[in-house]
């Protein structure tokens, strides 16, 4: 039995405004259309949250849904007080914040994937992750026009109380096959909430520079990507890369090194793990 959310455990510090709906198509694109309807309906950082998403979306325009109440459907509106340049750390920023959620020090132990995914152990391997499924993604989106800072809605979708049946492929996992402690989807979404916002606020505060404000260190740290070799299928098809995923550039794009010595900068694609 998914369980519903307590909404009066939903007090966020931080947050100007937090939103459940019982059903929503895309929390995103609900969020995106609220905000350029009435942007100051939606101070930053505010959080849309659905019970149940009919027709979430992926990056590069793919499906995602989940059953009622068996995951965590969130979008949060940010306007980050950071160089426009680095805005592309985000996405990997929000993996971040999601590791340390999830990461409670009772044997769960999450990584990052580049660019936007975040992955649990699993005891057999599956091509493309290795010994990992995947258990949440991460998808941002500009908000077009509105004065001051650019409006960024940041959607996360989380794995919770799935069972194998429930998920969507052979790749994914949930909190609970993952072998978390009671997964309480409230408790998980607080948490969330609440390491979103610290990240974002570290990373303001120093200016965007994720070396400055220790975020590099600790995203290298979770990080399942680097260090692995990797195929890289560049977005829209213009190229395929293979070689060893050897960094990040100041922009949070990923270095790959070919075999013929050569580094290329991927800023966007799919990345599968060779090994």
């Amino acid at each position: 039995m998914h369980q519903s959310l307590y909404l009066d455990r939903l007090s966020v510090p931080g947050y100007a405004r937090v939103e459940v709906v019982e059903t929503s198509t895309s929390t995103n694109a609900e969020l995106v259309a609220a905000v350029r309807s009435d942007p100051a309906a939606w101070p930053a950082p505010s959080a849309l949250i659905a019970e149940h998403q009919t027709a979430g979306r992926g990056r590069a325009g793919r499906t995602w849904e989940t059953p009622a109440r068996a995951g965590l459907t969130v979008s949060v509106l940010l306007r980050p007080q950071v160089p426009a340049g680095t805005l592309g750390w985000l996405p990997l920023l929000a993996g971040l914040a999601v590791v340390r959620t999830v990461s409670d020090g009772d044997g769960v132990t999450a990584a990052v994937k580049w660019p936007n995914d975040v992955l649990l152990p699993a005891v057999d391997t599956v091509a493309g992750l290795g010994r990992y499924r995947k258990v949440a993604g991460i998808l941002a989106e500009v908000v077009p026009g509105g004065p001051g800072a650019p409006a960024i809605v940041l959607g996360i979708g989380l794995n919770v109380s799935q069972s194998a049946a429930e998920l969507p492929a052979p790749t994914a996992t949930s909190l609970a096959l993952a072998g978390y402690p009671r997964p309480d989807r409230t408790d998980v979404l607080v948490r969330l909430l609440g390491e979103v916002h610290a990240v974002v606020r570290r990373w303001e505060q120093a200016g965007g520079d994720v070396v400055a404000a220790g975020l590099l260190d600790e995203y290298t740290a979770v990080s399942a990507t680097l260090g692995t070799r990797v195929r890289a299928e560049l977005a829209g098809g213009a190229d395929v890369l293979e070689g060893d995923a050897v960094g990040l550039d100041e922009t949070g794009a990923l270095v790959v090194r070919l075999k013929s010595g050569e580094e290329r900068t991927v800023t966007a694609g799919d990345v599968w793990h060779l090994r």
